[in-house]
């Protein structure tokens, strides 16, 4: 099943797509005509595990992990899908990663891993957007729109083993398996439990594979996930005015 979060005439909506139509607790709307994607959960913090392929440790010269290696992205990143993200003013050097995500269904602590996908919503794809001339992973990654997250939940997959890819203007850029991960998702999750008391929408990014390069404006960015479906983003210019931001 996949859920959907819509801006509709009577606000935002939660409901199942079916299709092209988002069906609610008030009503079925048509994508496009009546309801617009947005982010499809409305997370607390986003958790992102980097370091968790071997591909990104050996492009990047990291040492490998003894552990999940995390940090936040605070709600303020979050932006849904088909949207253009303006270039950020304060850097030259704008790359991209394609990510799993699994959504918390319910408040919880100290998970086991065996019992991790039972506390999971489902699972849905962010794009985590990386300055990365900037110092610390809090001013590359953590800024308003680096973490464009959609296009909805798909509650019936497994994911430790599907296969991923990530097109920049139709151009394959990204190509690899969730089982190539180093630590798997119910792993993440667990560890995570531990260190946060998750509540319903939280959002865990699982990491990427290797990033082979930068954005420009202009460019397209479709992540695709088996059994998911397509993350889409354009990437904008650099604003002149203050930036007004809808999740």
């Amino acid at each position: 099943m996949r859920l959907a979060r819509v801006e509709t005439a009577d606000g935002i909506q939660t409901g199942e797509l079916r299709e092209t139509q988002v069906h609610t607790e008030g009503g079925t709307y048509e994508l496009g005509a009546e309801a617009t994607l947005l982010s499809p959960c409305n997370p607390t913090a986003i958790y992102c595990v980097g370091r968790n392929y071997a591909e990104t440790l050996e492009q990047m010269s990291y040492d490998r992990p003894e552990e999940p290696d995390f940090f936040l992205k605070p709600p303020a990143s979050l932006t849904g899908p088909n949207t253009t993200i303006a270039y950020p003013s304060f850097t030259d050097e704008l790359t991209y990663a394609g990510e799993l995500v699994a959504v918390i269904n319910e408040q919880c602590h100290r998970v086991s891993p065996a019992d991790a996908k039972d506390v999971i919503r489902g699972y849905t794809i962010m794009n985590d957007l990386d300055a990365l001339d900037q110092q610390g992973r809090t001013a590359r990654k953590a800024f308003t729109g680096s973490g464009p997250l959609g296009p909805w939940i798909e509650t019936a997959l497994d994911p430790t083993s599907i296969d991923m890819h990530t097109d920049i203007n139709s151009e394959r850029r990204q190509e690899a398996n969730t089982e190539l991960m180093l630590f798997d998702p119910f792993e993440i999750v667990s560890y995570l439990s531990e260190r946060f008391v998750f509540q319903p929408g939280d959002a865990i990014a699982f990491g990427s594979p290797a990033n082979p390069g930068l954005v420009v404006p202009g460019d397209t960015i479709e992540i695709t996930y088996d059994g998911v479906g397509t993350l889409t983003n354009t990437i904008g210019e650099k604003p002149n005015t203050p930036l007004h931001w809808q999740r």
